[in-house]
């Protein structure tokens, strides 16, 4: 198993430990909470790097780093619900979009095709990470200062969501064509 893979599935494996310290009522959890769940969003990024610089692209990687950022993001999300952080509404936009998207390449898979990720999907996890890292943040520092950086954060992470969704399906609607036929 190489690097690349690895620091996939610390990514989940840092999850229930992100949830954990998230959830449960602990001096610091939520700040806790946010470093790991900085950790583990940079792995996205790092182990990405590390394999195609290294030109080791696997099944494995293709199959869990998506499944392992959609893990993260979602159980943040779902966990910030409980936590009366987030409106329920903006989460099921947020994971529509996901199990729609990976609808979208379980079909072109099954055609022998690979969607690959566009820049609009990079700004699209970016602001949806920024968003959550302010509000388990609490908005901090930009609450002393009286400015709603989270909820600025969490109306650009919809949005940016909506279009990357809409871009990449219609971007890609030649497979839900060719799999109809």
């Amino acid at each position: 198993m190489n690097l690349a893979n690895k620091l996939t599935l610390v990514r989940i494996f840092l999850v229930p430990i992100f949830m954990f310290f998230l959830l449960v009522n602990i001096p610091y959890g939520e700040y806790i909470a946010a470093g790991i769940f900085i950790l583990a969003a940079l792995t996205d990024s790092l182990d990405g790097y590390i394999a195609r610089s290294r030109n080791q692209i696997t099944k494995f990687g293709k199959l869990m780093d998506p499944l392992a950022d959609k893990l993260l993001v979602s159980s943040a999300l779902i966990s910030l619900i409980e936590k009366d952080q987030i409106s329920a509404w903006i989460v099921v936009i947020i994971i529509a979009r996901e199990f729609a998207i990976t609808g979208l390449r379980v079909i072109a898979a099954s055609e022998g095709i690979t969607l690959a990720a566009n820049w609009w999907g990079k700004i699209k996890t970016i602001t949806q990470i920024v968003a959550i890292v302010a509000l388990l943040l609490d908005n901090y520092p930009f609450k002393y200062i009286g400015i709603p950086f989270d909820k600025i954060s969490v109306a650009l992470a919809v949005i940016f969501t909506i279009i990357s969704g809409v871009d990449y399906l219609y971007g890609n609607r030649n497979v839900f064509l060719s799999s109809s036929k």
